[in-house]
């Protein structure tokens, strides 16, 4: 259902009407009872106190309660608001009136024009950018002449699909949830939307004492600012009846003790009828504290609509909690209103909650929340069963807020289903890219990213043109395909800061391409650091072969983390068996690599000549660790170490090998071929076989190209050409190869995808 009201409804007012009594019957956190009968509000306070001011008569109708009695919780203040009453949602209808529809923003004109341009002082763009000038034809000497967007939904790079949603869900108070790899934009995209909503409609939300039942607290609204207002007269008030009963405690006492010094002759009784007096007082200021509210959401001083982040939040900070009275009798414990505090679904009121990897919240919040979106309000309850705050609940408070829920793709599955329809539902599902096509306008939008970066922090020298230029090549290459650039803003954000903070350690007066080239080393992940440390420590101990030939020996090619590569053996060897021929692999193998080697298994059962239900084949992913291997990368590579057992052939060990193979023995592209090229190079290796899909994506440092030859393949048998040692013997293997899988060198009669796949 819609938070909306509905139009329809015989009982909602009239936008165009004043409210009657003083009272927006439609305000959602409503006043108990007599705001659902449409009861006016009472007004038992002070007409003429300080900084307070009486509702105004509204054509006759009382102020009284129906029943001839004031209602004792209500605060007697309204903050003078043009005669409207505080708990109206002010908002700027087209008319102008105060309660018209809420105020929309601005005209934010068509997509393509927001942050499509990069503006530039005192330079030009070129029209026809040459295809290698990575800066997309600006002329720029530095950062410093970027122009930088006000707007965080204009600073947003790539992602214009979800940038569009944004827009959109918050003109039309949509909710949003935005699933994809960490850093693409996601947490920014919220921000933006908080900048977009309107500010006109903020409330402060305040908590009264029920002194018909003091673990039932009321919740009241009003306009943003004036909650302050109210709190800080009831204070005054309640300063002045304290003042005044002080005064009067102190000439009774006076009198008690005179009477009984006087008088009667017992200054013992006296002392003890003066005590008794003195907190019988207390009592009553204690009582009359107890009357001042509590102000649960201040939005005051907000200049924009609310952005609360709830990731990882318990259920208190994202539910509200009432806090633990330890004294819950004899006059000293803490009144409950006074014990109520707001989560983030309340301070998110007419505002944003943005919640990151939404599967991480325990089953009982994703429920709680489904009905605060749903209702559009919520209760405040203690959340441990074992406080004393259990006890107290409070009317719903207002929640009606606009979320985003973001995450990873796993998130989805342990998501509560109902939750994910009730966004679905209301609003928009986007999935955010890893990477955009590498355009001039793209590269232009990249250099303000680097802008926008030194500007965030303020503490980095600008960038020269080389700097910019060598970032964007990174960017390139992160995207791990051909003609794209990485949209994982947040980790090149993070090369950005390291190459400005080497420059700043320098008292350089600028970031060059130097610095920027030491940042690329000391910006290594945790896995390319133990990546290359594992190659060292294998060196040490010669357990890296890197020449001659080995049988049943073949150097894999793996990736460790996102942008790490590391050379793993593989072995294999033939047994005769005990038990039925089987293919046993080890090295802590995962659900998908498992997979791999019985498919291996289906080309080496099909192609040898040999009886395999005699033998057992034994396959040894060497030094995997902990984190085992995971995916089907290193299919070629076992295949081709098993033939190489069975048939008792050399592979070269100058050679490394990378590739997916289906059961036909085509080889199918797979994921990190830029990583995993560059660890054989730093291995020793002179060439590293590819499938010939991922030549394309293909984008190693300049220092290793000169270091090792890439031959890209498209089938088991180029692999077989290769990487075997003779030639008689290799000849017979790769024809009966050929003879069964119908496929053949000469004719390139080959098949395969043309387009990689991550594997």
């Amino acid at each position: 259902m819609s938070n909306e009201k509905d139009t329809n409804d015989p009982t909602a007012d009239d936008p165009d009407e004043p409210p009657h009594g003083g009272v927006d019957d439609s305000s959602p956190a409503g006043n108990g009872e007599d705001a659902e009968r449409g009861d006016p509000e009472p007004d038992d306070g002070p007409a003429n106190e300080p900084g307070v001011e009486e509702v105004p008569d509204s054509g006759g109708e009382s102020t009284a309660d129906p029943d001839g009695e004031d209602d004792p919780w209500d605060d007697g203040v309204v903050v003078d608001d043009d005669g409207f009453d505080g708990t109206d949602v002010v908002g700027e209808g087209p008319d102008g009136g105060r309660n018209g529809d809420a105020a929309e923003p601005a005209d934010d004109g068509d997509i393509d024009e927001l942050g499509s341009t990069v503006e530039v002082e005192g330079a030009e763009i070129e029209e026809d950018p040459d295809e290698d000038d990575l800066l997309g034809g600006l002329k720029i000497d530095t950062t410093a002449e970027i122009e930088i967007p006000d707007r965080l939904v204009d600073q947003v790079i790539g992602q214009e699909h979800a940038r569009d949603v944004i827009i959109k869900a918050a003109k039309q108070r949509r909710h949003v949830m935005m699933i994809g790899s960490p850093g693409t934009g996601k947490s920014m995209l919220a921000k933006a939307m908080s900048e977009l909503l309107p500010k006109e409609e903020l409330q402060d939300v305040l908590v009264y004492h029920n002194p018909d039942d003091g673990n039932k607290p009321k919740v009241r609204t009003v306009p943003a600012g004036k909650g302050d207002q109210i709190v800080e007269a009831h204070r005054e008030e309640a300063r002045k009846r304290n003042q005044m009963r002080s005064l009067l405690m102190w000439i009774i006492i006076a009198v008690v003790l005179g009477y009984a010094l006087i008088i009667v002759g017992q200054i013992l009784v006296g002392i003890i009828a003066a005590g008794v007096v003195y907190l019988v007082f207390r009592y009553l200021n204690r009582g009359s504290d107890a009357m001042i509210p509590n102000l649960l959401v201040n939005n005051g001083d907000t200049k924009t609509a609310p952005f609360r982040d709830a990731t990882g939040a318990h259920a208190g900070a994202l539910l509200g909690d009432v806090r633990h009275d330890p004294f819950q009798s004899g006059g000293m414990e803490t009144p409950s209103h006074d014990r109520v505090e707001a989560g983030a679904i309340h301070k998110a009121n007419k505002g944003v909650l943005f919640i990151d990897e939404i599967n991480t919240l325990d089953i009982r919040s994703q429920q709680h929340l489904m009905t605060a979106i749903q209702e559009g309000e919520f209760s405040i309850t203690g959340q441990s069963e074992r406080s004393s705050g259990a006890m107290v609940q409070t009317e719903p408070v207002p929640t009606d807020f606009v979320m985003i829920a973001a995450g990873n793709l796993d998130a989805m599955e342990n998501m509560h289903p109902a939750l994910r329809s009730r966004i679905k539902g209301y609003g928009y599902e986007v999935y955010m890219e890893d990477t955009i096509e590498d355009t001039p306008e793209m590269r232009r939008k990249y250099v303000r990213f680097i802008a926008q970066e030194v500007a965030k922090d303020g503490r980095l020298p600008e960038f020269s043109a080389e700097a910019v230029e060598e970032i964007i090549l990174e960017a390139k290459r992160r995207s791990g395909r051909k003609g794209h650039l990485t949209l994982k803003m947040r980790n090149l954000g993070g090369m950005v800061r390291v190459a400005g903070d080497i420059a700043r350690g320098e008292d350089a007066e600028m970031t060059t391409r130097d610095h920027v080239l030491q940042a690329k080393g000391r910006s290594r992940s945790i896995e390319q650091q133990l990546a290359d440390d594992y190659i060292e420590r294998r060196k040490d101990y010669e357990l890296q072969v890197s020449d001659g030939y080995v049988v049943g020996r073949v150097n894999g090619l793996a990736v460790m983390g996102e942008d790490s590569g590391i050379m793993l053996p593989v072995m294999a060897e033939v047994t005769p068996t005990q038990s039925g021929g089987q293919v046993i692999a080890t090295g802590q193998l995962k659900e998908m690599a498992e997979e791999s080697v019985q498919n291996v298994s289906a080309i080496i059962k099909k192609f040898s000549d040999e009886n395999i239900s005699e033998k057992d084949i034994h396959i040894q992913f060497i030094q995997t660790g902990q984190q085992g291997v995971d995916g089907d990368s290193a299919s070629i590579t076992v295949a081709t170490a098993v033939i190489s057992a069975l048939e008792n052939v050399g592979v070269d060990q100058s050679l490394a090998m990378t590739g997916s193979l289906s059961v036909r023995g085509d080889v199918l592209p797979v994921g990190g071929v830029t990583h995993k090229i560059e660890a054989a190079a730093k291995a020793g290796c002179d060439r590293v076989i590819i499938p010939a899909a991922n030549e394309q994506d293909v984008m190693i440092e300049d220092e290793y190209e000169e270091m090792i030859e890439v031959i890209p393949v498209s089938h088991i048998s180029e692999v077989l050409d290769i990487a075997l040692e003779g030639e008689t013997e290799k000849d017979s293997l790769v024809s009966r190869l050929k003879s069964i899988t119908g496929s053949t060198l000469k004719d390139g009669n080959v098949s395969g995808p043309s387009n990689p796949s991550p594997q």
